[in-house]
């Protein structure tokens, strides 16, 4: 394993387990950004197909816990159906939330978790409305998130407030879905 695949933090870990503080973005401290640029190396390097090349584990986001940051930073960035989503974003919040659920068929994976370890449908809200403080435009957004996009938003601000996508697994059944789930 490379040097950039030592950072991630694995299951674990308690800075995985605690909710993490707001990004004072006008005082980024050097350590900070420091941790903030190597989350979107790591990203960038899955986005650009290098994972194996380095020996990292792929994925397609990260929240700055996972790298021992205690701060509000998730780093997003893969391509869906022709459209690339880039996001590095502070202080996310998810103000909306569909009452209709999705999940992926294949569940979901996390860096900070070793392969297969944990299986099972993850029911997540179709549609989020998220908004944050974007760190590459140095603005307040809003984002609509649907499919994988949502799943993504959900998962990672998840990791904000120390909580893991096996939390939301139906512990007796796995597999559970209702009928009316979205299968993405």
């Amino acid at each position: 394993m490379s040097e950039l695949g030592k950072i991630i933090l694995k299951d674990g870990n308690p800075i995985l387990r605690k909710k993490v503080i707001p990004l004072d973005v006008n005082n980024i401290s050097l350590h900070d950004q420091d941790l903030i640029n190597k989350m979107v190396k790591y990203i960038d390097i899955c986005y650009a197909g290098k994972e194996n090349e380095l020996e990292i584990k792929p994925g397609i986001a990260i929240a700055a816990n996972q790298v021992g940051l205690d701060k509000s930073v998730i780093y997003i960035h893969f391509k869906e159906k022709e459209i690339e989503y880039k996001y590095l974003l502070a202080n996310s919040k998810i103000v909306s939330k569909s009452y209709g659920k999705c999940f992926l068929s294949a569940g979901e994976g996390c860096l900070s978790i070793d392969d297969d370890k944990y299986e099972g449908y993850v029911p997540r809200n179709k549609t989020i409305i998220v908004e944050a403080y974007d760190l590459i435009n140095k603005k307040m957004i809003t984002i609509t998130a649907t499919g994988i996009l949502s799943i993504c938003l959900q998962h990672e601000i998840d990791h904000l407030y120390g909580i893991m996508f096996y939390d939301h697994i139906n512990k007796n059944n796995p597999f559970f879905k209702k009928e009316e789930w979205k299968e993405i």
